[in-house]
C-alpha cells in the first residue's frame, strides 16, 4: 500500500485524529454498551455464530498514513479481534468508524458463502439511516437482531447441546 501525501488528505487525518474513543463513549454510553453486551450475548445463544460490534472514533496515524479506508481498517480488525477465527468459520464484525462516518460488516467464509453482500450492505445503510437520525443504540440492536436471523438460518444451534461462546461479547471501543 503507498503512503499518501498527508496535505491532499489534511482534512480527513485532521478528522480523525480530533476524534478519540472519549466520542465512541458519548455516542455508546456505558448503559447503551450493557445492552448491546446482552443483545449479543442473546444473539449468540440462538445460533453457533460469533458477533462482534466494532466502534472506531478515527482511524490512528499509521493507518491514516498508509490510507486505508474502512473497510481494509475492518478488515485489519477481523483478523486483529480474531473474528476469522472461530470453529465454523462463522464470525461476524460490524465496524463503525465515526470519523468517516462509514459501516462495514465483514463476515467469514462459513457465513459469506450463504450470504450476498447487497444483505450486508442493506443492513449498513438501515445502521447508517439510524445513525444519522440520533438512534446509534436502536440501530445496533437493530443489526445484531438482523445478524442473529442470518446466523440462526444458516448455523443454527442444535437442541440440548451446550454453545461456547468463542470471542468477547463486549461492544470494542477505539
Amino acid at each position: 500500500m503507498t503512503t499518501l501525501p498527508l496535505t491532499r488528505h489534511l482534512p480527513r487525518a485532521l478528522r480523525h485524529l480530533w476524534l478519540d474513543a472519549a466520542d465512541a463513549r458519548r455516542l455508546l454510553p456505558a448503559e447503551a454498551l450493557a445492552r448491546l453486551e446482552t443483545a449479543v450475548q442473546a444473539s449468540e445463544a440462538r445460533h453457533l455464530g460469533e458477533l462482534r460490534l466494532c466502534v472506531e472514533a478515527g482511524l490512528p496515524w499509521g493507518a491514516l498514513r498508509q490510507g486505508l479506508n474502512a473497510r481494509q481498517r475492518a478488515l485489519d480488525l477481523f483478523s486483529a479481534l480474531r473474528v476469522w477465527d472461530t470453529a465454523h468459520n462463522n464470525g461476524v464484525l460490524i465496524y463503525l468508524l465515526l470519523a468517516d462516518q462509514r459501516i462495514e460488516v465483514v463476515a467469514d467464509r462459513g457465513v459469506s458463502a450463504h450470504v450476498p453482500p447487497e444483505t450486508w450492505q442493506a443492513l449498513a445503510d438501515r445502521l447508517g439511516a439510524a445513525l444519522r437520525q440520533g438512534q446509534p443504540e436502536p440501530g445496533l440492536l437493530a443489526a445484531i437482531a438482523q445478524v442473529s436471523d442470518l446466523l440462526r438460518q444458516h448455523h443454527p444451534a442444535p437442541q440440548g447441546l451446550p454453545r461456547p461462546n468463542e470471542l468477547p461479547d463486549a461492544v470494542v471501543l477505539i
